[in-house]
């Protein structure tokens, strides 16, 4: 049985691996809001990453590595602008160089920078955000006997660096500026419809020019928060798909502010639970009636889709009914009451299985702005 301490530690790492999910997702809310397909995320959440722990070690200094991470970030911005609204290139292709570029560029420049095997060294203190204790707050050695309301206080609200809090913060911002200012108007309405923002006299190249740099500068504080306070170092690929995880949280949450933290939360969530359970045991017949539920659900799904996801997702779903069959099978002598561990690779799997799902349409129909991904040529 879970204590209300262990929770709130989960919930406290939830917030914590969420908050890099939070800012990017944010970034593709404005980019897609204006109009901007940007698969390039990932890219520049890893550059952002990589460019930030480099002048942070340089440096010895968490600012410069956070401003030179946003620089970055707003290069490969302002590169991808410029291929797919000013050459009206395919913004996917633009997205996938990006992340190419990326991937391959902050490997080779860290090991001519530093020699460590495409790592930066570990950040000493003054070079990476330290976290934020709130007055009154109970230490760690404390805590077990601390109250409810104080473990809650201490545990979940302090404790966090400023990056998280800064992550907070940017969704109501982005809530107000979306849909009570002017320029929010505007954006969102060049992801709608673009030639009637041109007609209006309003620059619709500069407007979705100004939705990519907001995105870069998301970026490049999510990047720099990876590498700066989540761990102390820049490693090979350390974003994990993350950009991608954060395209899928978009589309659960309709490309919406508050909808994007609620999604970003449970994406962390499910990382929490991959880092803190990694022995899991469940009684056969509740796993056993849970992976029977899935395959019902899955097979209720496909049942008025067309061929082809009857066959792969029926075909899902009768791998997971035999997986239950096989639980019940492995506990037949010894009662269906027995724990059975759960795998940790299904454990390590959940928040990229909930990314599937949630692209393959799970969670209900997600309309994208209408002139998503397509490039606006002014009629003369």
């Amino acid at each position: 049985m879970i204590d209300f301490l262990t929770l709130l530690q989960v919930l406290d790492s939830s917030l914590r691996l969420a908050t890099p999910l939070l800012l990017v997702c944010l970034a593709g809310l404005f980019s897609e809001r204006a109009g901007i397909f940007d698969i390039g995320l990932e890219g520049k959440l890893l550059a952002a990453a990589f460019v930030s722990a480099a002048f942070a070690a340089i440096t010895g200094s968490v600012w410069m590595g956070l401003l030179a991470g946003i620089f970055a970030s707003i290069l490969l911005s302002l590169l991808h602008g410029l291929a797919s609204i000013t050459l009206r290139g395919d913004q996917i292709i633009s997205g996938v160089a990006i992340n190419f570029l990326a991937a391959g560029l902050t490997v080779v420049a860290a090991q001519d920078l530093f020699g460590q095997g495409g790592r930066t060294p570990p950040l000493k203190s003054g070079g990476r955000f330290e976290p934020l204790s709130f007055p009154w707050a109970s230490s760690s050695k404390e805590m077990s006997e601390a109250g409810p309301l104080m473990q809650l206080y201490s545990e979940l609200l302090s404790g966090h660096s400023l990056l998280v809090y800064v992550a907070l913060l940017t969704v109501p911002l982005s809530w107000f500026v979306l849909y009570k200012t002017r320029f929010g108007l505007r954006l969102r309405a060049v992801g709608e419809n673009p030639a009637a923002v041109d007609t209006a006299g309003i620059s619709v190249v500069g407007l979705r020019y100004a939705a990519v740099v907001i995105g870069g500068i998301l970026c490049g504080i999510a990047g720099a928060y990876i590498a700066t306070s989540l761990q102390a170092n820049f490693t090979k690929d350390m974003s994990a798909g993350r950009g991608f995880i954060a395209l899928a949280a978009l589309i659960f949450a309709k490309w919406r502010p508050w909808y994007a933290l609620a999604a970003c939360l449970l994406f962390g969530f499910f990382f929490a639970v991959d880092n803190r359970f990694q022995n899991i045991l469940l009684p056969a017949w509740s796993l056993s009636c849970i992976l029977g539920v899935i395959s019902i659900a899955l097979l209720s799904y496909v049942w008025r889709k067309d061929y082809l996801d009857k066959v792969v997702l029926g075909g899902l779903a009768l791998g997971v009914a035999v997986i239950a069959f096989m639980v019940v099978n492995s506990v037949w002598t010894t009662g269906i009451t027995s724990q059975v561990k759960i795998p940790v690779v299904f454990i390590q799997s959940l928040p990229y299985v909930l990314t599937v799902v949630v692209l393959a349409g799970f969670v209900g129909r997600a309309i994208p702005p209408k002139a998503g991904g397509q490039p606006y040529v002014k009629e003369r």
